[in-house]
């Protein structure tokens, strides 16, 4: 087998590693069903833990209005700071960790979990800034 077949084989399983693990996450938030477009999730969000999923620097560079930062990184250790009562909105810069977030957030007994669709990337409402990138 030449370098280039090996090669060309790596790709393909790496490719088909990625292609299904997208599709595991896309069908998992169908069936969580708690993606919010930015209408809905701006107006709705005031009723809710509002969490940015981001690493720190980056949440500093901006975040939405009344967003707290619990990375997801770390977001095991700092489940605790979150109440299973209320509802908990989710936002990152896309979708991906977001609903793998709810559904570790929904092994831990919480239900009301929604998270923005297209993620900060896309957000138009109210930012606040805290330092520079």
């Amino acid at each position: 087998m030449s370098f280039l077949n090996a090669l060309f084989i790596v790709i393909i399983i790496i490719a088909l590693y990625y292609g299904i693990s997208w599709f595991y996450y896309w069908l998992r938030a169908r069936q969580l069903g708690g993606a919010l477009d930015e209408k809905e999730f701006e107006t709705t969000m005031r009723k809710a833990q509002l969490i940015d999923l981001r690493e720190k620097k980056y949440f500093d560079a901006g975040h939405i209005l009344g967003a707290r930062n619990l990375p997801y990184t770390q977001l095991k250790m700092l489940i605790s700071e979150l109440r299973p009562d209320l509802p908990v909105y989710l936002y990152e810069q896309g979708s991906t960790l977001a609903v793998r977030a709810a559904l570790k957030l929904r092994k831990q007994g919480f239900r009301e979990i929604k998270w923005l669709k297209h993620g900060f990337n896309e957000w138009n409402g109210k930012t606040k800034k805290t330092t520079k990138l």
